[in-house]
């Protein structure tokens, strides 16, 4: 998709690409700034090469306009998202309670692999199966 984007900028040239200069930079700039783990490192710098490309092909002051006001959509997005999280703990004590129960299960279980890992002839006990009723509120 991002060497369609590329080609497509190329294609349309300086002044039919700026109205969609946004749209096309929006993916672009999810891929740069993204930090998942399983990250492709080729999809990273394509990204970035395209980035450089209409930089080149729009004009410096264009495209930074462009891209700032991505910048600005993706963080009041951010902000939207933890702000109806936020709410919804307040709204739904029980559905955040079992949230952060899974979130401390899921957090032993990584610090028992990782004890594990470190030292092989250690084994941590596990639970047996991850059902909801693991998850349950204990009183």
């Amino acid at each position: 998709i991002f060497k369609f984007l590329g080609a497509i900028s190329v294609d349309l040239g300086q002044e039919r690409i700026k109205p969609y200069l946004p749209t096309i930079l929006t993916p672009l700039y999810r891929e740069l700034n993204s930090n998942y783990a399983e990250q492709d490192p080729t999809l990273k710098n394509l990204s970035q090469e395209i980035i450089e490309l209409l930089k080149k092909l729009v004009g410096l002051e264009t495209f930074s306009l462009a891209f700032s006001s991505v910048q600005k959509q993706a963080s009041q997005k951010r902000a939207m998202r933890k702000k109806q999280r936020a709410l919804q703990t307040v709204a739904n004590p029980d559905i955040a309670a079992r949230r952060k129960l899974k979130r401390h299960k899921n957090k032993a279980e990584t610090r028992k692999r990782k004890i594990e890992s470190l030292r092989p002839m250690y084994k941590a006990k596990r639970h047996r199966s991850h059902a909801l009723k693991d998850l349950a509120m204990v009183e």
